[in-house]
């Protein structure tokens, strides 16, 4: 498959004109595969550490956007999730931080905010301009050395690898450590990853982008092709897919689950111009996309959080039916890229391991 990055030359009309009309599950004619960093005002960096699986992914918006947020996991770890609210004043959001190493990791958003500072990007106080980075983290410990765990250094590395290029998918950033299929225990889980999409539906229409980091309780599946499992719970012996919703509609008893050890975390941005209230309706939507390709979604084990930020480039004021529905494909799409991109680590494979 073609990629163009976020700052190719190609126009909107001279994509659709080569048949790329969105990069859907149920678009099999895609020739090019577009990410988040395709929304006008978006870059994505990395972060991976070496040490373990682990990591953190910033998405950076230095000329500001409009910030929303839902959160839908009963598990959650965020910073900055209220002052998105509609009731709250400030409506700018100059990055997003997604994180490994559950609590810990949101201090990797501390150094996304010296970054940020150290370029005078921020909220002007008069007496200093305040970035503004809400962040949510996901739960990755029981890979390799919990002592590991993303910090500011982390952050602000991350930000110094931003880019307008393609990010990359897998085992990379908030992806580095994330699982999935974890119903049955870690012993039969499958590699998670980060993911990323976009589309657009005419050469007028807003760009919308999606990045998520795959760390779910549940099954992945590929709601397009009946319901097919790509990756999740495996059979005792390892070697298959269980279909674990199969097993829970059969009135299979399940095990004990450890609350707040996993969450899907993202982000889905869009280059229209929305207000608050808009921008969270949009996240609100977007959790459509997780609920297509991950099932069970929303446990009490995951704390699964989208953002939505929306950089207003294209000048032109967003319907936000048309941007939510648009959302929740890239969202799911980007699902499906980062388990399909994931790579197995020692005891955990992927999805490339088992097909």
């Amino acid at each position: 498959m073609k990629r163009i990055s976020g700052d190719s030359a190609l126009t909107r009309r001279e994509l659709l004109k080569a048949g790329v009309v969105a990069p859907l599950a149920i678009q099999p004619r895609t020739v090019v595969h577009l990410s988040i960093t395709n929304v006008a005002g978006v870059k994505v960096g990395h972060f991976t550490d070496k040490r373990r699986p682990t990591g953190c992914t910033v998405i950076l918006t230095e000329d500001g956007a409009t910030g929303g947020v839902d959160v839908r996991g009963a598990a959650p770890g965020t910073r900055e999730t209220d002052l998105l609210s509609p009731l709250n004043t400030v409506s700018v959001v100059h990055g997003v931080v997604l994180a490994g190493g559950s609590a810990f990791g949101l201090d990797a958003a501390t150094g996304v905010v010296k970054y940020l500072e150290e370029r005078r990007i921020g909220v002007d106080t008069r007496a200093a301009r305040v970035p503004i980075v809400p962040a949510a983290i996901l739960y990755d410990l029981g890979v390799g050395d919990a002592k590991i765990r993303p910090d500011a250094k982390a952050g602000y590395r991350a930000c110094q690898a931003a880019s307008s290029r393609t990010p990359e998918e897998g085992n990379f950033g908030a992806g580095a450590g994330a699982t999935v299929g974890k119903l049955f225990g870690m012993e039969r889980a499958m590699k998670g990853g980060i993911g990323s999409s976009a589309i657009f539906v005419r050469p007028d229409g807003p760009m919308v982008g999606a990045i998520v980091a795959v760390n779910a309780v549940g099954d992945v599946i590929e709601a397009y092709n009946c319901r097919r499992v790509l990756a999740g719970a495996r059979t005792p012996d390892g070697k298959a897919m269980m279909d674990v919703m199969r097993w829970i509609l059969n009135g299979e008893k399940l095990p004990p689950l450890l609350d707040g050890t996993a969450t899907t975390i993202g982000v889905v941005a869009t280059d229209a111009i929305l207000d608050k209230a808009g921008a969270n309706k949009i996240a609100q939507m977007a959790h459509d996309g997780l609920a297509r390709t991950i099932n069970p979604v929303h446990t009490t084990a995951d704390g699964d959080t989208i953002f939505a930020l929306a950089t207003g480039k294209s000048g032109r004021r967003g319907n936000i039916t048309l941007i939510g529905a648009l959302a929740a494909e890239a969202m799911a799409t980007a699902v499906l890229r980062a388990v399909r991109a994931a790579r197995g680590i020692p005891g955990i494979p992927s999805a490339a391991d088992l097909t």
